[in-house]
């Protein structure tokens, strides 16, 4: 059969079709100017402030993050494509979602720790587990010194109870933590299921790539063994960038460099 009699795939196109419309730029200067709060920085297009979705004032605590917001701004073209402003996507997150439920967002945190992926060992094969042993002790050392007593561990999937004096020490590390921060620490928690990497990262004791990594050891280990698949590997990759754009975000807050 030819190429042109053979049936075209209809779901690509029934799924473009579904998309809606990409809104037209319409604005031709992009510039940061103090938040009308009088605190912190906003984003005006033509000397109007940016709203969210939840139509606040897009405002935060940094010029740093406002000059990278307004990179994103600028960089539209014709049309304006969320999926190219990550950092203006979790900043929105950040007021209209968790501004107000910060103690929501921190207990979620919490919870996380209570379960975290770097206290369960794989039980086998011997080769995984040495991986992760030599990989998440440096962690398990630094949460010692960070919350006062190490991670409690495990092998296999069993749960095991965290020191709850640990646990609240780490509770009350996120206090330190504005709302763009915590929107930031969660999305890392949820990517790589561990609240002890999320807090080594914003602490300066991790970069991105090495958070990323020793929260793929086992996936990265049956890649190995088995090969990559190529829709895991796009999922990946689109995970990767909102790991990336949280790390950012958590350094612009805090003026430390991007790593």
């Amino acid at each position: 059969m030819s190429d042109r009699a053979t049936p075209k795939d209809p779901a690509p196109r029934a799924a473009a079709a579904m998309r809606p419309a990409l809104p037209k730029r319409f604005y031709a200067e992009v510039c940061v100017a103090p938040a009308a709060s009088g605190t912190g920085y906003r984003i005006l297009l033509d000397a109007r402030s940016i709203r969210t979705p939840a139509k606040r004032e897009l405002a935060v605590p940094s010029e740093e993050l406002a000059q990278a917001l307004a990179m994103e701004w600028r960089a539209q073209t014709d049309r304006i494509d969320p999926a190219t402003m990550p950092l203006t996507r979790l900043v929105n997150t950040a007021i209209d979602g968790v501004a107000g439920r910060e103690l929501e967002v921190r207990a979620d945190i919490v919870k996380y720790a209570g379960s975290d992926l770097l206290c369960y060992f794989a039980p086998e094969p011997a080769a995984l587990a040495e991986r992760q042993r030599r990989g998440w002790s440096p962690v398990h050392q630094w949460a010692g010194e960070r919350f006062g007593a190490r991670p409690m561990l495990a092998e296999g999937i069993m749960p095991v109870e965290q020191d709850a004096a640990m646990l609240g020490r780490l509770a009350a590390s996120l206090d330190a933590y504005d709302a763009f921060v915590l929107a930031a620490l969660h999305v890392v928690t949820t990517l790589t299921g561990s609240a002890l990497l999320a807090l080594a990262l914003a602490d300066g004791r991790l970069d991105a790539a090495s958070a990323w990594s020793l929260a793929h050891i086992d996936e990265d280990f049956q890649i190995e063994q088995w090969g990559a698949d190529a829709e895991a590997t796009a999922r990946r990759g689109h995970r990767w960038c909102e790991m990336q754009s949280a790390a950012r975000l958590i350094a612009l807050v805090s003026g430390s460099p991007v790593r």
